[in-house]
C-alpha cells in the first residue's frame, strides 16, 4: 500500500497530528493516594503509547470535581496541585513525537464506585468508607448503585464552570487537546438519555433540553479557549428502543459543530445495565458512519478494531476519519509501528525509536 490513510497526518483545528491511529481513554484506577494526583504508573502507561507510534494519546477520564471521579482511585484536574505530575506526562509523550489529550469527565450517578480491577468489590463505595453522595439529572440509580441526588440549576451552572476551569488547567499543564466525556453513562450522557433524565425544566424533555448541558459546556470551553482543539465523546446508541440513539446523536453532532467542537469520538452504551449489545468486529463503526454522513464534523471510530486492514478499510470506505484503539494497545503498545510496517506506510521507519531499531516490526 503506497500511502495508507491510517498513517497520514491529520489536522485538528490548528494541531497537526502525525497519524490517524489514536489511543482511546482507558481508566486505570491507579491513583493510590486517592487525591486525584497521578504517579509513575500513568507516566509509563501513557508514555509507552507515544513511544509505540500512536498519533494522539488520550489520558483517561479525569474528574473536574472530587465528586466527579468514577472511583476514589481515579485522577482529577480540579486543583492546581494536580498539575505538575500531569505536565511530566505531557513532556514524556511529546518527547516521543505524539500529541496528548485529556478526557474531562464527571461520573454522575456512576461515581463513588470501587475500582474496576481484580480483587475489588463491585458497586458503590459507602460514604463511611471514603465514598460520597453522587449526583445526576434525576434521582434515578444506575442498577444497584446508590441513589443519586438530582442537580438543581445552580449546581449545573457550577458544573459548567468546573469544566471551564479544568480546561484551563489542562492548557496550563501542556495538553494539546481536551475531550468532553459525554458517553458511557456518566453525567453528561445521563442528561442526554431519556432513560436517566426525567427533568421537567430546561435541562430535560426534548432533545434540545437534554443536550443543553453538553452544549453549554462546549460553548463555555470554546469561549475561554478559542484555539484549543476540542473533541466530544458520545455514546451514539444505548442499544434499547426509546433511548438516545443514532438519529439523536446525528442532530447533536450538528449542534456541536455550531458550538465549536472539532471532532466527535463515537462509542456506544454504558447508561442502561443489561442492554443487549451486539459485540463483534467493528460493531460500533456503523454509528460512526451515521454521524459522519451529517458532514458536520470529523468522526472517530472505536470498538473491536483489531487489524491493520480492518482499520484502513474503515477509513478508505469513508466510515470514519480517525481510528481509536483501546484494548489492543494494552496488549501491544507498539501496535501502531507494527501496523505501519504491515501497511508499508512511508513513515514506518520514522516511527521506530532508534533504540528499538533492532526489533522486527
Amino acid at each position: 500500500m503506497a500511502d495508507p490513510l491510517l498513517f497520514r497526518s491529520f489536522t485538528l483545528r490548528n494541531l497537526e497530528i502525525r497519524n490517524r491511529l489514536w489511543v482511546a481513554p482507558m481508566c486505570q484506577y491507579s491513583v493510590e493516594s486517592e487525591d486525584g494526583i497521578v504517579g509513575d504508573w500513568h507516566l509509563q502507561h501513557l508514555g509507552s503509547f507515544a513511544r509505540g507510534g500512536a498519533g494522539l494519546v488520550f489520558m483517561e477520564a479525569t474528574a473536574v470535581t472530587p465528586e466527579g471521579r468514577i472511583s476514589p482511585r481515579c485522577p482529577g484536574i480540579w486543583d492546581d496541585a494536580q498539575l505538575p505530575p500531569l505536565s511530566r506526562i505531557v513532556d514524556a509523550v511529546h518527547a516521543h513525537g505524539a500529541k496528548i489529550g485529556i478526557q474531562l469527565a464527571h461520573a454522575g450517578r456512576k461515581g463513588s464506585t470501587y475500582p474496576s480491577l481484580p480483587g475489588f468489590a463491585d458497586g458503590s463505595v459507602p460514604i463511611a468508607e471514603g465514598g460520597w453522595e453522587t449526583v445526576a439529572p434525576s434521582a434515578l440509580a444506575f442498577g444497584d448503585f446508590a441513589e443519586p441526588r438530582a442537580l438543581d440549576t445552580a449546581d449545573i451552572a457550577d458544573l459548567v464552570q468546573s469544566f471551564v476551569d479544568a480546561a484551563r488547567r489542562a492548557v496550563q499543564a501542556g495538553f494539546d487537546v481536551v475531550e468532553i466525556h459525554a458517553a458511557h453513562g456518566y453525567l453528561i450522557h445521563e442528561f442526554l438519555s431519556p432513560f436517566s433524565n426525567e427533568r421537567a425544566d430546561e435541562y430535560g424533555g426534548d432533545l434540545a433540553g437534554r443536550a443543553r448541558l453538553l452544549r453549554e459546556i462546549v460553548r463555555a470551553v470554546r469561549a475561554a479557549h478559542p484555539e484549543l482543539p476540542m473533541v466530544v465523546r458520545v455514546s451514539a446508541t444505548e442499544w434499547l428502543d426509546g433511548g438516545f440513539d443514532g438519529a439523536e446523536a446525528a442532530r447533536v453532532t450538528a449542534w456541536l459543530a455550531e458550538d465549536g467542537a472539532d471532532l466527535v469520538d463515537t462509542s456506544t452504551a454504558g447508561n442502561t445495565p443489561g442492554a443487549p449489545i451486539p459485540v463483534g468486529p467493528s460493531y460500533q463503526v456503523p454509528l460512526a458512519a451515521q454521524l459522519r454522513e451529517t458532514g458536520a464534523l470529523p468522526i472517530s471510530a472505536v470498538g473491536l478494531i483489531t487489524s491493520a486492514e480492518q482499520a484502513e478499510g474503515i477509513l478508505a470506505t469513508g466510515q470514519a476519519d480517525i481510528i481509536s484503539l483501546g484494548r489492543p494497545l494494552l496488549a501491544n503498545p507498539h501496535l501502531p509501528i507494527s501496523w505501519a510496517h504491515e501497511l508499508r506506510a512511508p513513515v514506518a521507519e520514522e516511527l521506530v525509536p532508534p533504540q528499538y531499531a533492532r526489533a522486527r516490526f
